[in-house]
């Protein structure tokens, strides 16, 4: 569950958790202070929620009930997810059953696309003996005929979520096999501020005026092993001209960190502080303008990356690759929007 409150009042004790629908002969007996469930046959379940991903670390077993993943926060979610694949490790077939929204997050969509994975889809209406008339009245009737519709009365995945800045039909209709000549290449980093994922997007500006989203190489690991993925797999590998970092965040760790790297690698990057002087809402909405302007192309695809854009929604926290997706944009295109021999080139 994403919080221990939530594993307590749907899983266990809700109108359809296990204490209700569990036979008398077979009902576990519940101990909130060590929070296990504990069968007549022996069976014990341990209880542990997206919250503090740390508490799912050096269990072990062979079954697992995961509720509502789709609402896990994205960074503590994955690494509650990684923690609890690493545990299911016993029995002859360990087995995951997960009940959730179907909401388009990445996470699920790597789950359905498993060749293990068995998916099952149902519907509000096939649960109307045990909901409310004036429910189906009043509440699934307003959402007939609506994405929101599909996704909660009828579980279907949908490409996008509702309100998202960026679709999937606008990446894809825009979306190249391969990148004109570039004239000016950046990385755009954004440093995570605890364990998820240091985003690294690189991209380049060609001679007609437009983007080409190149590389996707966000890291999820310590200052000095995200530092050597800028110099080595986007800068370098990329043959980039800059690296543009945010300087508002933890101040000049992030330059100190790249040139770090740099020098243990033996080479010299050019680098940029950047300032988040507005909203991250508006920061994206000219980087917006450029796709819908068809200014910006993704060579190949960039699952994770596009993920997150697809995702976003104001007033939520922006993941780290969007962000990084932003910072690169805007240092190339955002302030010129106009062909690449009349962009004035400032190193700082």
């Amino acid at each position: 569950a994403q919080t221990p409150g939530d594993a307590r009042d749907v899983m266990i004790k809700g109108r359809s958790g296990l204490l209700a629908v569990c036979p008398p002969w077979n009902r576990p007996d519940y101990e909130p202070s060590n929070l296990t469930l504990t069968w007549p046959n022996g069976c014990i379940a341990h209880i542990r929620s997206a919250h503090n991903p740390e508490k799912v670390r050096g269990l072990g077993g062979d079954f697992a009930w995961v509720d509502e993943l789709a609402a896990w926060p994205a960074m503590k979610g994955r690494e509650t997810w990684d923690n609890l694949m690493m545990g299911m490790r016993e029995g002859e077939n360990p087995q995951v059953c997960v009940t959730t929204t179907p909401k388009p997050i990445p996470l699920i969509r790597e789950l359905i696309e498993e060749k293990f994975t068995v998916v099952t889809e149902g519907s509000s209406y096939e649960n109307r003996d045990n909901l409310a008339p004036k429910y189906f009245d009043k509440i699934l009737a307003k959402y007939e005929g609506t994405n929101l519709g599909l996704q909660e009365i009828y579980g279907k995945l949908l490409d996008q979520m509702e309100g998202a800045l960026w679709t999937r039909s606008l990446i894809d209709k825009h979306r190249v096999k391969k990148a004109p000549p570039l004239v000016l290449a950046v990385v755009g980093v954004d440093p995570t501020g605890g364990v998820a994922e240091t985003g690294i997007v690189g991209g380049g500006l060609a001679a007609n005026g437009h983007v080409y989203v190149v590389c996707d190489v966000s890291s999820k690991g310590s200052p000095g092993e995200w530092g050597r993925a800028v110099v080595e797999d986007a800068y370098n590998s990329f043959e980039m001209d800059r690296v543009v970092g945010e300087k508002n965040y933890g101040g000049t760790m992030v330059e100190h960190t790249v040139q770090i790297a740099a020098r243990d690698l033996g080479k010299a990057v050019s680098y940029k502080d950047v300032h988040a002087t507005r909203g991250k809402i508006i920061r994206a909405e000219p980087v917006v303008a450029l796709y819908e302007q068809g200014r910006v192309h993704h060579v190949g695809t960039f699952p994770q990356l596009e993920g997150e854009m697809t995702m976003w929604r104001q007033g939520e926290r922006s993941p780290n690759r969007l962000d990084a997706l932003v910072w690169m944009i805007t240092e190339l295109a955002v302030d010129a929007l106009k062909p690449v021999e009349q962009v004035e080139v400032s190193w700082g």
